[in-house]
């Protein structure tokens, strides 16, 4: 199980990024760019998932498919991200170093290359 304190210790580990609000969840940033963000409570009614708090994080479009099949139950979408390179994360069933590689992936999507190079 991973939490939110988890993903704060390791996203705050990288470069620049500082801690936020993002469409008024706790959310993570790299020059004020979010890179993942918890849901809210209107997206668990709206997407009717409420049997766990969920991670937004960015992924290559290309590759949100195999992410998807390789992760089954961990990861998953809604048609609100059909044809964006986004994942969410079931943090109760998440583990911590799989999270801590995703959460990597995605602030690379949204980095300078100059802090994305310092990792």
């Amino acid at each position: 199980m991973v939490t939110f304190d988890d993903v704060r210790r390791i996203g705050l580990a990288l470069p620049e990024v500082t801690e936020s609000t993002w469409y008024g969840t706790p959310g993570l940033k790299v020059r004020k760019k979010g890179f993942c963000r918890l849901w809210g409570e209107r997206e668990h009614r709206r997407d009717n998932v409420h049997d766990t708090e969920v991670l937004v994080l960015f992924c290559e479009l290309e590759m949100k498919p195999v992410l998807l099949d390789n992760h089954p139950g961990v990861l998953f979408t809604v048609p609100h991200y059909d044809g964006y390179g986004a994942v969410l994360v079931r943090m109760a069933d998440a583990d911590i170093d799989d999270v801590a590689d995703w959460l990597e992936d995605s602030y690379r999507r949204v980095a300078p290359p100059t802090l994305a190079c310092q990792l």
